[in-house]
């Protein structure tokens, strides 16, 4: 399979990447924006995969990533890259400029890569998309998560349409809905909150990237009778 990862180079992004390349039958493009020297790293270690600087904030370099997307023949887009801070602050004290500065630099690229994909995989007849979402959509949000989680569920509602749309043409999209993990993006948590989170999870261990790279790897593999659904992974919290 080809496969492209936005956001590959580091963090769930870099579990992704390596894991899907463990199939030396995949052809894996991932992109990133400052992880340079990893992107390079995971190249020289993995040699089916392929690093392509994009940076979400420039609307010129998303252009180019989508007039590429043709000359990679296809077959999986994982949508994974995340511009923006988790965390920030109490909803009634973040600057509305901030929604419209992360939806702008997050979900607007990705709506433009996912329609140049859907428009490629549609020409074909056949395709997947995999979205990365958060479980923080079903649980209580962490405060000072308001715009992130508003953000992922604006994805979630575009997963369903994408799915819905797209089946006549062979094209499923399902999601990954990962609970807390210790990445780049959660760097800063302080470890007393790591801690008490460690001692509350049901498993008592926070999930890992490799975990949720495993998901995004059924998905990949899954027939697209799988459509439309999303794997939470939070061992359980919430069973419905």
């Amino acid at each position: 399979m080809n496969i492209l990862i936005t956001g590959g180079a580091s963090g769930l992004g870099e579990a992704i990447t390596r894991t899907l390349a463990k199939d030396a039958n995949n052809k894996i493009y991932f992109t990133y924006s400052r992880s340079d020297v990893n992107a390079k790293k995971i190249e020289q270690e993995l040699e089916n995969t392929s690093s392509i600087k994009c940076d979400f904030t420039d609307a010129a370099s998303v252009a180019e990533l989508k007039q590429q997307l043709s000359t990679f023949q296809l077959d999986v887009l994982i949508n994974n890259a995340f511009w923006g801070t988790p965390v920030k602050t109490y909803f009634h004290k973040i600057d509305v400029t901030e929604f419209q500065t992360d939806f702008t630099n997050y979900i607007i690229p990705t709506v433009e890569i996912t329609q140049a994909a859907i428009a490629y995989f549609r020409k074909k007849k056949s395709g997947k998309i995999i979205t990365v979402l958060t479980s923080f959509l079903l649980n209580t949000p962490p405060i000072g998560s308001s715009v992130y989680v508003a953000n992922k569920a604006y994805l979630q509602a575009l997963v369903k349409s994408w799915a819905t749309e797209n089946i006549p043409y062979n094209i499923s999209s399902n999601s990954v809905s990962p609970s807390f993990m210790l990445t780049n993006l959660t760097a800063d948590v302080d470890e007393r909150i790591i801690e008490q989170m460690t001692a509350n999870h049901p498993l008592k261990k926070i999930l890992t990237t490799t975990e949720a790279a495993e998901a995004v790897l059924f998905l990949a593999n899954a027939s697209t009778q799988v459509n439309g659904i999303d794997i939470v992974l939070n061992a359980g919290t919430n069973i419905k």
